[in-house]
């Protein structure tokens, strides 16, 4: 009766791995959003945003500002 032969390296390394795949898979869970969602999200933004600036009201008293005499200036 031979006993089979490990390799000890190839042992530590697969079981790194599945504990990195792991630990990344509960990242994934804990903090990702999907390529759908994080599109989803921009798109409300971009909508939100448009929605602002059509409702931004202009501010007109910087034309009526340009027509004034500067009282520094006049004599």
């Amino acid at each position: 009766m031979t006993a089979e032969i490990i390799n000890l390296n190839k042992v530590r390394k697969a079981r790194e791995r599945a504990d990195r795949e792991r630990e990344a898979h509960e990242n994934r869970l804990k903090y990702g959003q999907s390529k759908s969602e994080r599109g989803l999200v921009d798109a409300q933004h971009r909508k939100s945003q448009a929605e602002l600036d059509r409702a931004r009201r202009e501010d007109n008293r910087a034309d009526e500002d340009a027509d004034d005499i500067d009282p520094n200036t006049a004599s």
